[in-house]
């Protein structure tokens, strides 16, 4: 039977061997194998002409690259059980690669930043990008791998690519053996609406969203969270205690065909523990 990889796209950062020894822990825990991208097609214009000429250096830090990310990824993966890696240099760019990968991923896991053109960068602003247009689920990992006792979060809202962050959440958890935090953050737009009433229906909606996921995975420990709050402001407090944070692409508010929501891009730029942003699956 085929098992839909974790793909991670690195370059030669730090940042890059933080999302690998992330990825290649994920990839462990579901016992699928970890594919390493190193995708090195044209510079951007801005820098071709100096990267052009220096394009053998150029390849030759990508492969070292990999060879280092591959033997981390071995390393990290280890205490859990052996996995499958594979490492591919892809003379393309890296976001339609990446984008691509995500269409037959079982998540997709990149780092936070990248090296920057300037310093030779084969991911560059690819953690946004990704973030935007992948057709599939993404990590975005920032510094090492967190404590692996600490609670996995999602953010709750009822729409579909919420039920899509619920359902990764709940298996996250289930596999880490950790407890799981249902996030539902609610604003009174109509100010004379009843306190006690938006916060009974809040519940009610966090109830009837994790239900399926919960019947599914009744080993999860779930800590249910209802707060008059905005909910990029609350999950980013969940979050200080968290492993993992996962939300939806964007929320019951999202217009259709947005490609990411106020809370998700809130969050992508200044949450500091490991982010995946789901959408409904392909």
């Amino acid at each position: 039977m085929l098992r839909a990889p974790v793909v991670v796209g690195i370059d030669a950062s730090e940042d890059a061997l933080h999302a690998t020894r992330w990825a290649a822990i994920d990839a462990a825990l579901h016992d699928v194998p970890l594919r390493i991208v190193c995708a090195v097609g044209e510079p951007d214009e801005a820098d071709a002409e100096e990267l052009r000429a220096h394009r053998e250096r150029y390849l030759e830090n990508a492969r070292d690259a990999l060879a280092i990310a591959a033997e981390v990824a071995t390393a990290a993966a280890e205490p859990i059980t052996e996995i499958e890696v594979t490492a591919d240099l892809v003379d393309d760019a890296p976001i339609p690669t990446l984008c691509a990968a995500a269409t037959t991923a079982r998540l997709v896991v990149v780092g936070s930043r990248g090296l920057g053109a300037y310093h030779r960068s084969l991911l560059g602003s690819v953690s946004t990008a990704l973030a935007r247009h992948a057709p599939g689920p993404v990590a975005i990992v920032t510094g090492p791998p967190p404590d692996r006792t600490a609670p996995v979060v999602v953010g709750v809202d009822a729409s579909p690519q919420s039920a899509r962050a619920v359902a990764l959440a709940f298996d996250e958890a289930a596999r880490r053996g950790v407890e799981l935090v249902a996030v539902h953050a609610w604003t009174r737009y109509l100010r004379h609406a009843e306190v006690a009433d938006s916060q009974r229906e809040g519940a009610r909606l966090l109830e009837e969203s994790i239900a399926p996921a919960l019947a599914e995975n009744p080993e999860v420990r779930v800590r249910r969270v209802v707060a008059e709050d905005r909910p990029a402001r609350r999950l980013l407090t969940e979050s200080a205690h968290a492993q993992l944070v996962v939300v939806g692409s964007h929320g019951k508010g999202g217009f259709a065909g947005m490609t990411l929501g106020s809370t998700s891009q809130a969050l992508l730029h200044s949450i500091d523990c490991p982010l995946i942003i789901a959408r409904p699956e392909h």
